[in-house]
């Protein structure tokens, strides 16, 4: 189920419910959980350690108590368990076996950011954490050059100086986003080119949980050159040129615009803008 992220107002009354009504809380930092628990005034519930470094002995554990008719809640530290975050292992061997998984749904870092970076939100691809070797990270970024998707990641704050660096490398200096902090009390969100966000955070790390939002790569511009000499071809046996543009537009799932706008070029040879 998804906890808050930093700000304890977002909690659900779902959430509340759900830990209340659970035999078993399994939490990636019982500590955490258990103080989220005291502000629910719920002391007195189950808590199992579930974290990475334990969670694929736990999912056997968890599995267990499922199959004799226990109600298991999965908590992470904050947001949604399996966004980069123990779970995955757990659900999946549960549907695996056909036991029934619900989901409470609640904050997400990943898409917080995303909606606050004034990037393009229609379509993106979330890369979790990147590799932290060096050689690893690059050619992961690399693998995104020409995604033209807005390019979501988490990182830690002390490879983020290197991890900018990395990026504009590979993708070049685009647009981009770091939001910090989320629905805390020093929430901050920057917004500029690579190189500029690279100046802004200085050399001493920064403090909290960052997630990085990259603008996805440009579409390659259209190349309608031999498109251009087929509408000539067309203006040449007396078609406007703007129908001749159309024409060869259709033909080829192309710009009309574009055709159109290079028969009007000085080296048109000679085709002249229609008459209006």
């Amino acid at each position: 189920m998804g906890t808050p992220i930093g700000n304890l107002g977002d909690l659900a009354p779902r959430v509340r419910d759900t830990l209340a009504a659970a035999d078993l809380i399994a939490a990636e930092d019982t500590r955490r959980t258990g103080r989220l628990l005291a502000h629910l005034e719920l002391p007195d519930r189950k808590l199992l350690s579930f974290f990475e470094g334990n969670e694929r002995e736990r999912t056997v554990e968890v599995l267990r108590r499922l199959r004799d008719g226990a109600d298991v809640a999965l908590v992470t530290d904050g947001g949604m368990p399996t966004i980069s975050d123990p779970g995955f292992r757990l659900v999946r061997a549960c549907a695996a076996e056909g036991i029934d998984v619900r989901v409470v749904p609640g904050p997400s870092a990943a898409i917080a950011a995303l909606a606050v970076s004034g990037l393009p939100t229609d379509r993106f691809v979330f890369e979790g954490f990147l590799p932290r070797k060096a050689g690893e990270r690059r050619r992961r970024l690399d693998s995104l050059a020409e995604d033209p998707r807005t390019v979501v990641c988490f990182e830690s704050p002390k490879r983020l100086g290197a991890m900018l660096i990395d990026a504009q490398a590979a993708l070049g200096d685009r647009q981009a986003a770091l939001a910090r902090e989320l629905t805390k009390l020093h929430e901050e969100v920057l917004r500029g080119r690579l190189s500029e966000l690279l100046d802004r955070i200085g050399p001493e790390p920064l403090k909290g949980e960052v997630v990085v939002v990259i603008a996805g790569a440009e579409p390659a511009a259209e190349d309608v050159t031999d498109l251009v000499g087929e509408a000539r071809a067309l203006v040449a046996d007396g078609t406007r040129a703007r129908d001749a543009a159309r024409i060869v537009a259709e033909g080829h799932d192309a710009s009309a615009n574009k055709i159109y706008r290079q028969l009007l070029e000085p080296n048109g040879e000679g085709v002249k803008r229609d008459a209006r």
